[in-house]
Order: C-alpha cells, then structure tokens, then sequence
C-alpha cells in the first residue's frame, strides 16, 4: 500500500461511549488519523450518559472500571457513581483530543459492505464510505419495557429507569418500582427512605453480594497522586479479586463459588430480621445464576418503615396504580419501569448487510454469535466491542474492551499495510468457537437453573465459559487461519 493509500485508510466507529473512546485512542496511538466517531446522542459517555437514576454507580470498583493508560487519583469511594463515572469519560476524551472526531446526535441506521469498502449512511442523511468499521455500540443501552397490561393507562408519572424522568418530584410521593435487577436495587438503596410510601415488586428474588463502598478522603487521594504505586497496588488488589470471582462462575462447582453463595446466604440471614421478609427475599437458585447484584444497603433500605416488598403477582396497571393479582390496588404517584435492557441486541436495530447483501438480522435470527466476539463471518473488516457471547458477566468491561481493541488494531494493521484486503472469522472457526464455547457454558453457575439476560432463546449462557488468563491469552494475537483473508 503506497504511503497515500495508507494515509488514507478509514475506520468508522459507532458509538461515544467507553469502548467508542478507547478505539479513538488506540487508533490514533497506532498511527491511525483517518477516523470518526458516529454518535446517536447529544454527549458522549454511552450508558452513563442514557442511565441517571436515583442511585446509579457501578458494581466494578472504580479503580478497575478505570482504562489502564489513565489512572484516577480522585475517585471519591471505591464504587463510584454514573455521574461520577460519566465526569472520568468526559476528561479522558478531552484530555485525548476525541472530540473533535466525533458527530453527535447522527445515528448510523444503515452500513452495507460494497465493492470491497463499507458505505455508511447517518441518521442526518449524510453518506460516508469506510475501510473498516468498529461497532462499541455497548449491550445495555436499549430499554425492555415489560409488557404489563394497562402501564400506559396510569395517571402519575411512568417511566423506564434508563429514562429518568427529574422534573418529577419524589420526595413524600407514593413510589413504585417494577424489577428487581441491579437497576432496581441501586434506586431502593437511594430513594426508599425519601417517599411516603416505596412499593418495590418483585418477581424474582436476588442474591445480594454484600460490599464495603469505602469512601476516599482528600489526604486517600492527595496520596494516590503523590505515590502512583500506592493506586497501582491497590487496583492490583481489585484486580486478583475479580480474577478469583471470574474463575469461580466458569466452574458451577468450583470451592471459590462456594465462598461467593455462604458470603450470599450469611448476607441475607444475617441482615433481614422480619422471617416473613427474610424468606420473601430468599431466591429458589443458586447464587450468580443471575448477574450477582452488589449492594450495600438493599437490606437496610427495604426494612424501612416507608418500604414495601410487593411479591404478588402483577395483573396489570390502571390509572391509580398497580393491581395485583389478589385484587388489591397499590395507589401510586410515581410508576418507574426497571425492567432491563434489551441484551441481545448489539448494534441493531441498524441494518447491516455483508458480503452479497447478507442481512446480519438473518444471520442472527437464532441468536447472536460472533467469532472471539469481535468477527462474524461474511461481513469483512466489521469489528464489535463486547460484542456476542463476550465476558460481560465475568469481569469489567473496560479491561475487555482494552483487550479487544488490541486484537482489532493487528486485524485493522493487515489491512493498512496491504497484506489483504478483506479479512473477517471463517464459518469453520466461529462454528467451533461457538459449539466449544456453549458446551464449556453448561458448566457454568449461569447454567445452574435460572432464567436470566444471560441465556440465549435457547436456554444456553450466551458469555465467555473459561478464565480471564485464557481471554487476554486469545486477544494478545490473531489466528488467521481463524479467518478468511483476500
């Protein structure tokens, strides 16, 4: 390839947030200049900037859920909040200069792989032709809205959680929250003990891991800015306790994921004092089935005098509130929807078609696969970031995404430097992939007998089955022979 042509190699990536920034970087650290950044919002920052519920924070410790080049001396507690987190996103594409590459508020509904290059069209009618797309649209960013009959009959206030309604007031109103994900238990923790009355209704109990959110004194962080080591053991720490939660859920059976499901069970014995309430909270599976949830204040927040744990069955909502099944109407105010996202979706609903026009809406019309969950066959120089069947439930996502985008940048050097044209997984090796992966997942606690985000339609845990060490093992270099090259 002719210096010229090198210069002019072009990437599109989707999406502003964390993994939309970090390919910015990364891009550019590797010498490429040609890019841009699609953004359907007003801001950058993906679900942080999409989720501002009462409560939100994370539930890797901040020092992890940090990229690694840009240690941050000034987190307030080890579980840092969305606003928080949000604030980190913003200062690193300023201070990396990515704004200038992003077009916000232009959605990318269509890109079609033609005459060897991807033709991209916006949601402002603008048209763009690419080299090679990166897909960091992010998993959780299309809200689920339950179907519940009668929810757009109700008279007060309704919204999803993903789209927190602020003008509303709460204090000394009749709140109701649908769900009882992790979404669900953060609004609890923030909000019960601000209402008159705080309906939460639950369908599925949850296994609470109990955590320690330490806060950070000013003298903490002035001494995480003068000692660099000091915040490099400490997400050291983080990090050996995340590798040991990582390989107790590949393995259902395994002596560390004991130690999660006792420190579980001694969580919920040991902190709920009304036996009624107790085993209303006590789920029928095995602790990390589900997402584990990490709270430190659900149980005390749902003891409260103004909370309600509502564990009979919805049969639909009206304008005053919400009846159930037995006949009663809890009066309601304020009727948050927290009910999750669609987990499935990825990148859709944009239209993304392959080699000879191939639709990946028919490619995925099973489930959503994808090779090492970056490639998918048929649809050449197209890369996603925590895409299908990825560690989403293993470990925090900014490490995955740092990985993969290593991997990515020495797929996307090939097709700078001219070795190949078009390079994209083979069918061969995603079937494999896929076929090792689904067998090693049913060994996994998500397999355990729960239904959850984490299982495809097919009842089989759509996630990364092994260790942490084997995933950075597999993203520190391409097989290509994995791949179909031309």
């Amino acid at each position: 390839m002719s210096k010229q042509q090198h210069e002019q190699f072009r990437v599109v990536i989707i999406g502003a947030g964390m993994a939309g920034i970090l390919s910015a970087i990364k891009l550019r650290e590797a010498g490429f200049e040609n890019f841009v950044i699609y953004e359907k919002g007003d801001r950058i920052g993906g679900t942080w900037r999409e989720n501002t519920y009462p409560g939100i924070a994370c539930d890797v410790p901040a020092h992890l859920y940090t990229y690694s080049f840009e240690p941050n001396p000034e987190w307030s507690s080890s579980y840092a909040g969305g606003a928080e987190i949000h604030a980190y996103f913003q200062h690193v594409a300023e201070k990396y200069d990515v704004l200038p590459c992003i077009r916000f508020n232009e959605a990318v509904p269509y890109c079609a792989f033609e005459n060897g290059r991807w033709q991209i069209r916006t949601s402002t009618g603008r048209e763009d032709v690419a080299d090679a797309v990166i897909a960091a649209t992010g998993v959780l960013h299309h809200p689920h809205v339950a179907d519940i009959p009668g929810l757009e009959s109700f008279a007060g206030s309704c919204f999803h959680s993903a789209e927190w309604d602020h003008s509303v007031p709460l204090e000394g109103k009749r709140v109701g929250v649908i769900g009882t994900g992790s979404t669900a238990i953060q609004i609890t923790g923030a909000l019960a003990d601000k209402c008159a009355r705080f309906d939460l209704f639950q369908r599925t109990a949850q296994w609470i891991m109990p955590i320690d959110n330490v806060t950070y004194s000013e003298d903490d962080k002035a001494a995480f800015r003068s000692d660099p080591s000091r915040l490099e053991a400490l997400r050291a720490e983080v990090n050996e306790d995340f590798r040991r939660f990582s390989n107790a859920v590949i393995d259902a059976d395994s002596p560390e994921m004991k130690e999660i499901e006792d420190a579980c069970l001694a969580n919920l014995e040991d902190n709920v004092r009304d036996p009624q309430l107790r085993e209303k909270l006590r789920p029928d599976y095995r602790a990390g089935c589900k997402r584990l949830i990490f709270s430190g204040d659900f149980y005390s927040a749902i003891q409260r005098p103004e909370a309600h744990l509502v564990t009979t069955p919805i049969a639909g909502i009206e304008p005053d509130g919400v009846r159930l099944a037995d006949g009663e109407l809890r009066e309601l105010d304020v009727l948050v929807v927290a009910t999750g996202f669609r987990a499935d979706s990825f990148i859709r609903p944009t239209t993304v078609l392959g080699r000879d026009g191939i639709n990946l809406d028919d490619v995925w019309a099973d489930h959503p696969v994808a090779y090492l969950s970056i490639s998918i066959p048929q649809f050449p120089n197209f890369f996603m970031l925590n895409g299908p069947n990825g560690p989403v439930g293993n470990f925090s996502l900014i490490q995955i995404a740092e990985h993969q985008v290593h991997y990515i940048l020495q797929l996307l050097g090939q097709l700078r430097e001219g070795t190949c044209r078009e390079i994209s997984a083979s069918r061969a090796a995603t079937e494999d992939f896929e076929a090792a992966r689904s067998e090693a997942a049913r060994h996994s606690i998500w397999a355990t007998g729960c239904r959850s985000w984490y299982l495809d339609k097919n009842g089989v845990p759509a996630s990364w089955p092994w260790s942490r060490d084997r995933f950075f093992e597999e993203m520190a270099a391409p097989k290509l022979e994995a791949y179909e090259v031309a």
